[in-house]
């Protein structure tokens, strides 16, 4: 197939503004249109010739309708410049139409005149029609502008009219999904990943990495911030009956010294590649431990501070989407340094997920059941989500301080990491795919079938490159994987490859792992 192919590939913008803002907001749409079988293949060059023909009598109808919107974008534009701009537009376009009549005659299609569109080309071209002619309830002038135009034509707009201009951004974002998705795709691909799954016969474990993977901020740092909050104050006279605590300021001081002494031991952790010191984490631990500062959390505090927990930007659903997929046979877990287990468990029970997994259940309960593998949670009958962490040891709901240490190295990770896969789904093929961020995941994503690193930890990479492992961003990797995918072939996804992929959000781990 020829690489030559022009195709709506998203692409985020550089520049400040409306534009960038509204890439950013719909990141998710613009990451399903990217990891849509149809454009891996594509952009793989394996694509089969009669997905190519029929993609391209469709696009012909798109471009049409787009040259046609354009030049009504033009007649309304009031603007010299922005005329001049449309105008360059359509230009752009016709071209493109151009090079389309030149494929039909380089690889012998039949005429395209005679094409109808399918439902998801005219449900996307009428759309531009009704947009550009004003058509669309609450739109006073043409929105269809790309992002250079959009910020200079959107300054003397009204707040209503760009929230109107944002809600026709965002289903045209949708619409280019859609058209993609529709194109009649008769070859195996690597994208879903979920797609080859039978449930009968396979089994997906998915693990991650808790802090800083699925949470904006790191987990100590709130439980310290409740301990420093709810502590007396030096003027405060303590009970006889509940446990001694420090005062807040001195609180704030020691955690200020832990937290710096930490940073500094991390690194030079780091600078040794001694990813075999399993001491550092738990001289870490006992040196919190022996300061106090965790004595006296009430567990509700720590709940209510869990569920307020700022997760992510799409993790949440994400998991929500894996869980209640009823197409999967998959078994979510949790591996964290983080010293309370019931922070987790208290940031994926929050309030909003909860109502949401009443939508999705027709009978909602929480089992909680302790399992010498960790505390498993299974929620409406969506599988198990299973946590496996440190935990508080309680005394009539008050932190004594101490905690129950189960996972403190990178090594007691990875052993988590083998115990389950030894003790799950026997009957069935296994694929395990791992997210983490930091040098902590490092074991457990080469152990994975897929590993997958979301951030930019500079010290995961020196780590890891140390040790010749490769850091491959996702969707280029997927395009190489697609290259080398034929009907005979599996995914040939194998862990212990050496080979970790990267992503930059949440977004291209749900379009990867579960479509659109």
């Amino acid at each position: 197939m020829a690489s030559s192919a022009t195709v709506k590939l998203p692409a985020p913008v550089i520049e400040d503004g409306l534009g960038r803002r509204f890439w950013i907001k719909f990141r998710k749409e613009w990451t399903q249109a990217m990891y849509t079988p149809f454009v891996v293949c594509l952009a793989a060059g394996n694509l089969k010739l009669d997905t190519f023909r029929h993609y391209i009598s469709q696009d012909v109808h798109f471009l049409r309708a787009f040259a046609k919107a354009y030049e009504m974008a033009e007649e309304f534009a009031d603007d010299d410049d922005a005329k001049v701009g449309i105008c360059e537009l359509r230009k752009s376009v016709l071209e493109e139409l151009n090079m389309h009549d030149s494929f039909v005659q380089e690889w012998g299609f039949e005429s395209l005149k005679e094409s109808t569109s399918n439902a998801a080309t005219v449900k996307y071209t009428d759309f531009l029609l009704a947009t550009a002619s004003g058509k669309v309830e609450g739109v006073k002038a043409p929105a269809l502008q790309t992002e250079d135009l959009l910020d200079k034509l959107s300054v003397s707009l009204t707040g209503e009219e760009l929230d109107i201009i944002e809600k026709l951004f965002n289903q045209a974002m949708k619409l280019e999904v859609e058209f993609f998705l529709a194109q009649p795709l008769a070859q195996k691909t690597v994208v879903p990943l979920c797609k080859e799954h039978n449930p009968a016969e396979h089994c997906l474990m998915l693990f991650s990495d808790f802090d800083l993977t699925c949470t904006v901020v790191d987990s100590s740092a709130i439980l310290a911030e409740i301990a420093i909050i709810t502590a007396p104050k030096s003027d405060q006279v303590q009970s006889g009956n509940q446990l001694a605590r420090m005062f807040s300021v001195d609180l704030r001081s020691t955690w200020g010294e832990l937290s710096k002494q930490y940073t500094e031991e991390y690194e030079q952790c780091v600078e040794s590649i001694l990813l075999s010191d399993e001491d550092f984490e738990k001289r870490a631990n006992l040196r919190v431990i022996d300061s106090g500062v965790l004595k006296g959390l009430n567990a509700d505090d720590i709940k209510r501070a869990g569920e307020r927990l700022i997760l992510q930007d799409g993790c949440t659903n994400f998991f929500l989407s894996l869980a209640k997929n009823e197409n999967l046979n998959t078994n979510i877990h949790f591996l964290s340094y983080c010293w309370c287990g019931d922070l987790i468990r208290s940031a994926f029970s929050s309030g909003d997920l909860q109502l949401l997994l009443r939508k999705v259940s027709r009978a909602f309960y929480l089992v909680i059941d302790f399992l010498n593998l960790g505390l498993s949670i299974s929620i409406g009958g969506l599988g198990p989500v299973n946590v496996h962490a440190n935990e508080f040891i309680y005394d009539n709901s008050l932190s004594t301080g101490e905690i129950v240490k189960k996972v403190e190295s990178p090594i007691d990770k990875v052993q988590a990491f083998t115990n389950i896969l030894q003790n799950s789904c026997k009957d069935r093929k296994i694929l395990t795919v791992y997210i983490g961020d930091s040098v902590g995941d490092l074991l457990c994503l080469l152990e994975a079938d897929v590993g997958i690193v979301i951030g930019s930890s500079s010290s995961l990479r020196r780590v890891g490159s140390h040790f010749g492992v490769s850091f491959v961003p996702l969707f280029p990797g997927l395009i190489e994987k697609q290259k080398q995918f034929t009907e005979d072939s599996s995914s040939g996804w194998k862990g212990l490859s050496g080979v970790l992929y990267t992503v930059s959000s949440w977004a291209e781990i749900h379009a990867f792992i579960l479509g659109s």
